[in-house]
């Protein structure tokens, strides 16, 4: 079962940049992975930030997230990331990565960003 590990929260200044990662703990990603993000605000539902599939890099994004979120991956670093432009407090919340492999959904533990005003 492969497990994802995100990486690089912290708490940053409304308007800052951070960039997360996402990998395989122990392990590696390989050629049918999908990598997807989420976060989870305080007392908010989980929601979709978007997707990447390993092989071919192919992304979406949920609308709401458009403009100031960028995914893409590293095949010599093996990781994909989370690139977040001008973030606002709004954007307080535990980021996930989950991956799918062969049909199976693996959930990372998450990593904090707080964006303070």
């Amino acid at each position: 079962q492969v497990q994802p590990a995100e990486s690089g929260g912290g708490v940053v200044q409304a308007g800052d940049s951070l960039t997360l990662s996402c990998s395989v703990s122990g392990g590696t990603f390989v050629g049918d992975d999908m990598v997807a993000w989420y976060r989870q605000a305080p007392g908010k539902e989980r929601e979709v930030i978007g997707t990447i599939t390993w092989d071919a890099g192919s992304r979406h994004y949920a609308d709401s997230m458009r403009g100031r979120f960028t995914i893409y991956r590293n095949y010599h670093e093996n990781r994909a990331w989370l690139h977040m432009n001008d973030l606002k407090p709004e954007d307080t919340a535990i980021y996930y990565c989950n991956i799918r492999r062969d049909s199976v959904v693996c959930w990372g533990q998450g990593t904090q960003v707080t964006v303070s005003s």
